[in-house]
Parts: structure tokens; C-alpha cells; sequence
């Protein structure tokens, strides 16, 4: 005999469409910035709350790991820490906005972040993390803790960025300033072309238009002035940054792909 699974079972994970999302755009589920099935489970290990990197608390404990993984001045290991920081940070509620319109809420009481892990560093979400949905999604009717019902896509655009950016990566900004000086132009360019890449890197499972997508998340952070989508070799959107994270100061100096600055 077959038992029917009542529907608020089969939609207990409301981080089930980011993680598959996830391992189609990379083909496993161990990724280098990211905690497997993005929860961290268990004792607390080497995790800290991303409370400590916002508030800069331990903030120089990733800049001086930038700065050993880089051999990088000062500025750079600033630039690069925080490129590759926010690109898995904001991975998650990128991609769930794309293909569910489910975003993590990322303020940073509900972020861990691991600096022992990884190349650099790992991002996970406490297993408590809200979730801001739609009234028409599944979810807005199965009665978990976790989930926060919105009104429209607007307010669910504006909880990305008040959370996102308004509680995390602004306050970090600050902190970052304690260290060095950067422009917030040239760190958010990064998270701007950040979103951007994930999202033409998904473009193959995303349902709708990837630009649209871009266009809209950037245009709600505010910061779609920062890169441009381009044509690439056979016609494919591709990046083109306004910044530069300048990893091209480094010993062995890179040119990223789209950079601001030419080859040449």
C-alpha cells in the first residue's frame, strides 16, 4: 500500500532549489567556498559568525589570509578577500531568487563562516536561517518557523538587500576601511560582477532570462552600474567590469576575465 507524503513534507527543505541549482551549475556538492548542502551541521569546529568579520572583529584574521594565500600588498589582500567572500555569500540568495524566488535571509547572524577551510575561506548558513517566499509558493503555506511570507517581488527584492547588504556588506565595508583604504566602488564592483557571473554560469538551469535576472538583482542592490554585459565570442553575453579587484598587483599578476584594465 502506498502512504501519501503530506505536502508540507515533501517542501520541508526551503534551500532544496538553491542546492540543486547549485550541484547542475557545478556537478557536485563539495565546493570550495561553499559548506556541503550549504547548512553547517555539528560542533562549531573553526566556524565563526560573520557577525565577527561585519563588526571586524575578525576581520584581520582574513586579510592576513588573503595576504599569506596572495603574497599581496595591503589593498589587494583587501580586494581579493572580499571577492572571493562575497561571491559565495551572495551565491545562495542569488541563485534562489533566479530559480525559486527563495532568498536567504544573509544578515550575519545567520552566516558562518569557516577561514580554515577552502582556499581562502567557506560560507554556510545556520540550519535556523529565515527564508523569505512568496505567498504563492509552496512554502508560504507549510507552517515553518523559518519561513517569511512577502507581499510582492519588490518586498522580496528589497529583503535581499536590507539583508545582504544593508546588515552585512555595508557594515564590512566600514570595516575594511579600518584596514585599508578602498573605494566602496571598487569592492562592490566585485559583488556586482560576482552576481553577475553566477548567474550566466547557471544560465542552462535558470528558468527566464538570464540578463533579465542580472538586471534586476544588480538594479535592486544598487549596483548595476558597475559592469556591463557584452557580447562574447560567439555572441554570449559575458562580463565587462568597471572596477578592478587588482589582482593585477600581484607577484604573478593576473588579468581577470571582463577586467576594466586591458591586457595590454
Amino acid at each position: 500500500m502506498t502512504t501519501a507524503v503530506p505536502h508540507r513534507i515533501q517542501a520541508i527543505d526551503p534551500l532544496a532549489p538553491i542546492t540543486s541549482t547549485l550541484r547542475s551549475m557545478f556537478g557536485t556538492d563539495d565546493l570550495p567556498g561553499l559548506a556541503p548542502g550549504l547548512i553547517v551541521t555539528g560542533g562549531t569546529g573553526n566556524w565563526i559568525s560573520a557577525t565577527d568579520l561585519a563588526s571586524g572583529a575578525r576581520l584581520g584574521d582574513l586579510l592576513a589570509a588573503a595576504k599569506r594565500r596572495w603574497e599581496a600588498s595591503p589593498h589587494a589582500a583587501a580586494a581579493l578577500a572580499w571577492k572571493s567572500y562575497t561571491y559565495w555569500l551572495a551565491l545562495p540568495a542569488a541563485l534562489g531568487w533566479a530559480s525559486a524566488r527563495r532568498v536567504p535571509l544573509l544578515d550575519p547572524a545567520n552566516v558562518q563562516v569557516n577561514l580554515d577551510r577552502g582556499p581562502l575561506l567557506t560560507v554556510g548558513l545556520r540550519r535556523s536561517i529565515p527564508v523569505a517566499v512568496l505567498p504563492s509558493d509552496p512554502l508560504a503555506l507549510a507552517g515553518l518557523p523559518e519561513v517569511r511570507v512577502v507581499a510582492d517581488e519588490a518586498a522580496l527584492l528589497a529583503s535581499l538587500r536590507e539583508s545582504l547588504l544593508d546588515a552585512h556588506l555595508t557594515p564590512m565595508l566600514d570595516a575594511i576601511h579600518a584596514h585599508v583604504r578602498l573605494g566602496h566602488r571598487t569592492l562592490l564592483g566585485s559583488v556586482s560582477s560576482g552576481i553577475a557571473h553566477a548567474i550566466l554560469r547557471a544560465a542552462d538551469v535558470l528558468p527566464g532570462s538570464t540578463v533579465e535576472h542580472i538586471g534586476t538583482l544588480l538594479a535592486a542592490l544598487g549596483i548595476d552600474d558597475l559592469i556591463e554585459l557584452v557580447p562574447g565570442p560567439t555572441g554570449e553575453p559575458t562580463v565587462q567590469r568597471k572596477t578592478c579587484c587588482l589582482a593585477f598587483t600581484l607577484p604573478k599578476p593576473k588579468i581577470c576575465s571582463g577586467c576594466c584594465i586591458s591586457p595590454r
